[in-house]
């Protein structure tokens, strides 16, 4: 009887690599069985119709834009050029509030381009620091083209006449140097006080600025214009 029971117990117990295989089978079975649950056959996922913008409450969008003092009489001069490509083209709704003095730029049930609000928010502000109506377009007709707005403090340090002279490096006489700028980087520069905005792409901002950068740090204009030519000459002929 005693040899019966043991003989079992013997047939019984499995080995230490018998047990380690009858583990790793069932965490393979539960693998699959997990993978098998969660794949989905594409011919039975639901086909739902593009969603349109005008029937979307989502796009239900409001920005306003504070428009400073010293660009009331601006605004007033050319709203009929900042009003028609907003409404004509983007198909979005505009006013200025007298009470506010704010622009409320809303979307419409005739609108279509879901980044319509934003380009136009871009545009109008681009006006309010100061580029041109003409220039300011361009945010709205082409992508990728970005502002950047810096001080020039934010360079270097500078207080009073120093300030001053750093400004005048970067207008040149009659405003060439600023110009240059503009035609070698094809890129738009708006000098307000001790703040530079500039309106342009990525590339063109960066080779702006870093020219911008030199004159405010001290570097003769005939420099920079060479070391600007020498980098639009790369960029030409990588393109």
């Amino acid at each position: 009887m005693a040899d019966n029971l043991q003989s079992n117990a013997n047939d019984q117990i499995a080995s230490p690599s018998e047990m380690e295989s009858m583990i790793q089978g069932k965490k393979r079975g539960h693998q699959d069985s997990e993978v098998s649950s969660f794949t989905v056959d594409p011919s039975n996922r639901p086909k739902f119709p593009p969603l349109k913008p005008g029937k979307s409450k989502v796009n239900r969008q409001l920005r306003k834009l504070a428009i400073p003092s010293h660009r009331y009489t601006p605004l007033k001069d050319n709203w009929v050029n900042i009003y028609t490509p907003v409404v004509e083209k983007l198909k979005l709704q505009i006013r200025f509030n007298l009470k506010t003095r704010n622009v409320e730029i809303k979307t419409g049930s005739e609108t279509t381009d879901l980044n319509a609000i934003q380009k136009a928010a871009d545009f109008v502000q681009a006006f309010v620091l100061g580029f041109a109506v003409e220039d300011a377009l361009a945010l709205i007709r082409l992508d990728d083209l970005y502002i950047d707005s810096f001080e020039v403090t934010d360079v270097k340090p500078l207080k009073g006449d120093h300030l001053s002279r750093a400004i005048g490096r970067i207008a040149g006489s009659g405003g060439k140097t600023k110009f240059t700028i503009e035609n070698v980087t094809k890129t738009r520069i708006v000098l307000a006080d001790s703040k530079i905005h500039i309106l342009g792409s990525f590339q063109n901002i960066r080779m702006a600025k870093t020219a911008i950068c030199n004159l405010i740090l001290g570097s003769p204009p005939s420099k920079v214009y060479g070391q600007m030519r020498r980098v639009a000459d790369r960029t030409s002929e990588k393109f």
